[in-house]
């Protein structure tokens, strides 16, 4: 059982009303409690996956089962950490994820199914994961034109890509490591639309699987779309570093990892 490998001691959960800690078992992973309702110390973390499942079983039957399907448990113990282990609050956005997953066609993506825009060059997942050991998604923005690309497809892409990213996670790691390679930016690459659709796709349907994002050689063009961008990135915009070519060669990767674009 996936729950039953996780190793996390003394992680602190702060609610409204409780504090919990999380503390390793022998049999299974127990949120430790310092005020329960029932009198009860601990509360079987396992059981939270199972409540959700059940909830689902009966709420939700018509949600497909199997691999990121309503019976996933690694999904929903995903969830449930990005909900702070609310039970509630995790079954609301595991919902509409999965049906996000069914109506968007997420598991019928193929690189053949995307390939007019992936043959473009302008996103792709390195071969290499950067210095810690995350995988990494390049976005080359000079290489998108709205205007001419067809909105849907770069969705399509850019899902797949994600997806193909995150299939890359080394074991022991949970998130990836994006770069904006703004170099050559013009206002034709300007897409704040996309940009909105990303947003959203990491917020609710890959919830802090993104580690950080390096917005590389920024023109002055692209002010006026960060300042259009941040406020929607509310506490994410913290994940963003504007930085140089320079520095991502320097401290993301070394001499036989860097990715080509940026191989200087």
């Amino acid at each position: 059982m996936f729950l039953q490998h996780v190793n996390l001691v003394g992680i602190s959960l702060i609610s409204t009303s409780q504090v919990f800690t999380l503390e390793k078992s022998t049999k299974f992973l127990r949120l430790k409690c310092s005020s329960s309702s029932n009198g009860s110390p601990y509360v079987n973390y396992s059981k939270l996956v199972a409540e959700v499942k059940a909830r689902l079983e009966k709420e939700n039957p018509e949600l497909p089962l199997g691999l990121k399907g309503r019976d996933d448990e690694e999904m929903i113990s995903w969830f449930l950490k990005d909900r702070k282990y609310s039970v509630d609050d995790a079954l609301t956005k595991l919902r509409k994820s999965i049906k996000w997953r069914k109506e968007f066609g997420v598991s019928e993506l193929t690189k053949e199914s995307v390939s007019g825009l992936y043959q473009t060059g302008k996103a792709y997942v390195h071969e290499h994961t950067d210095v810690n050991g995350r995988p990494v998604l390049v976005v080359v923005a000079s290489k998108h034109f709205p205007a001419t690309q067809d909105s849907r497809e770069n969705e399509k892409l850019c899902v797949f890509l994600i997806e193909e990213a995150l299939g890359k996670l080394p074991l022991g790691k949970e998130d990836i490591l994006g770069i904006f390679d703004l170099r050559g930016f013009t206002i034709e690459n300007g897409d704040i639309s996309f940009l909105k659709f990303l947003i959203d796709v990491f917020y609710y349907y890959y919830p802090k699987r993104i580690g950080q994002v390096l917005f590389v050689g920024a023109p002055f063009v692209f002010q006026p779309i960060w300042h259009v961008v941040k406020p929607l990135l509310k506490s994410y915009a913290s994940l963003v570093r504007f930085c140089d070519a320079e520095t991502v060669t320097r401290e993301y990767f070394n001499d036989n990892t860097v990715p080509p674009d940026f191989n200087i």
